[in-house]
């Protein structure tokens, strides 16, 4: 038995699909905790056993754990609470689950950075990191998919590239670094999940096929619409102040602010790029597949 959380965001309803066509073969069985069941996929209809509500909370653990042989867990974060509260706090019931019912292993999705001497000072990911820890505390085997960039954040910027022909960050332009597509950390995340030959402790790094910078991917944009694309850099304080403009907890801002600093001074640079290491999908492959049509739309 497989607990998936999180099967309708963007890496759990990726996961969720390519377990629909590999768990039956291996004889795994499918659980899912999902607030709202409507927005599964109707191909996961009498295929999955469905626990409703937040994986958030002890009663709804306790009924999704039963029986489990392995955890898929993926941490929401509230931009409404603290960086500890929405990792750690979100996940300490998790903890308690884990042990009561004996669960053997577990998949989360956490950040590179781990073993860096940026790894304390990195807002979200260093509060990504201690939540790593939390669970490894348990004693289950416990592996973090140690995630840089996803290529999808750029989805958010979808409107200013389509009506002004800019995106925005607050790395240098010029700062090469890993970027991965969410399907590559969930085809990681379904490997562990269907073979748990592996025991103990570790980080899976999931890095895409090549670093790239602002400037790279502004450049490949470009050719991809038809149409000149530029990378725009936001300051730091600029950043911090529209995060709490839009409502976002001081605290988790900080947060979000800290992570963006870390990564312009090479958060994401600790590990060395491998056949273990690199994940198959390429910027072009996902710009022509998935950004394009956003944008053009």
């Amino acid at each position: 038995m497989i607990v998936i959380t999180g099967p309708t965001g963007n890496i759990g309803r990726h996961l969720l699909t390519q377990l629909l066509e590999s768990a039956p073969a291996a004889g795994e069985e499918l659980r899912v905790i999902v607030r709202d069941p409507a927005r599964l996929p109707d191909a996961a209809r009498g295929r999955v056993e469905v626990v409703t509500g937040s994986h958030a909370d002890a009663e709804v653990l306790d009924r999704a754990f039963e029986g489990a042989d392995a955890v898929f867990w993926l941490v929401p974060p509230d931009a409404s609470l603290t960086p500890y509260d929405a990792y750690s706090g979100f996940t300490r019931a998790a903890t308690q689950a884990l042990v009561a019912h004996g669960v053997g292993h577990v998949v989360g999705v956490s950040a590179l950075g781990r073993g860096t001497p940026l790894a304390d000072r990195a807002g979200l990911v260093t509060a990504s990191l201690a939540m790593d820890d939390l669970i490894a505390g348990t004693g289950v085997a416990y592996r973090a998919l140690a995630n840089p960039s996803f290529f999808e954040n750029l989805l958010e910027e979808a409107d200013s590239i389509r009506e002004k022909g800019v995106f925005t960050d607050s790395v240098d332009a010029e700062r090469k670094a890993p970027f991965v597509a969410v399907a590559d950390i969930a085809a990681a995340a379904a490997g562990l999940l269907l073979d748990r030959s592996w025991t103990g402790t570790g980080s899976v790094p999931v890095l895409g096929p090549q670093d790239l910078s602002p400037n790279d991917l502004a450049r490949i944009m470009t050719e991809q619409f038809g149409r000149p694309v530029r990378y725009e850099r936001q300051s730091f304080d600029e950043l911090y102040t529209d995060l709490v403009g839009y409502g976002l907890n001081e605290a988790f801002a900080r947060g979000m602010v800290d992570m963006k600093r870390a990564k312009d001074d090479g958060l994401d640079a600790g590990v060395a790029r491998t056949p273990d290491t690199a994940s198959p999908t390429g910027f072009e492959q996902w710009c022509a597949r998935t950004l394009k049509p956003a944008v053009l739309s």
